[in-house]
């Protein structure tokens, strides 16, 4: 008789590891599952990128449009690189080890990057913040949520949206059409 649990189908290693590949199709299957059951959606749509964030869930939804989403996309990458280059931290770090090895504490060789590629970086985050300040100006008097405030929720925390207000989901709008403005999408 054979003792412990039964082993997982699959290519091995000669050594019995499973394969790379199966590793991550069998992780992949997993998040599948889990997006079908939570998102209440059919096999071929779980395997959608979008639904791994906020931003790409309204996307999928077609709460937003694909330039408004290009925009939020655009605008998490830049924070990310602004914050990286800055030595300013993750605004919600994902693991402790994730953020020992993006402070560059642990696991990385720090390269002191270019002085124009700095001031570039600066002078693009400030574009876009400086557009979203002016959002927040020219909608102060409008119902719900700050524009600003709402992409911080959505595309730096990944917080998710599916289920705000109307008035909150219209600011969204605005400050990704500011955003698109900016990026000249």
């Amino acid at each position: 008789m054979v003792r412990g649990r039964k082993r997982k189908p699959g290519k091995r290693y000669p050594c019995g590891k499973r394969t790379k590949q199966e590793l991550e199709k069998d992780a992949m299957s997993t998040v599948i599952e889990a997006r079908k059951r939570q998102f209440g959606v059919t096999t071929k749509q779980a395997r959608d990128e979008r639904l791994g964030t906020a931003l790409g869930r309204l996307a999928f939804k077609q709460m937003i449009s694909e330039t408004q989403y290009q925009a939020g996309v655009a605008f998490a990458q830049l924070y990310h690189h602004h914050h990286v280059a800055m030595g300013l931290p993750s605004p919600s770090p994902r693991s402790v080890a994730g953020l020992l090895i993006n402070e560059g504490i642990i696991g990385s060789a720090p390269s002191e990057p270019i002085l124009e590629v700095i001031e570039k970086l600066k002078r693009r985050f400030r574009d876009a913040t400086d557009a979203l300040d002016a959002c927040d100006r020219e909608h102060r008097m409008s119902a719900g949520r700050r524009p600003t405030l709402l992409i911080y929720r959505v595309v730096c925390t990944d917080e998710d949206a599916m289920h705000w207000k109307e008035e909150d989901l219209g600011n969204l709008r605005v400050a990704l059409n500011a955003l698109v403005r900016v990026f000249r999408m």
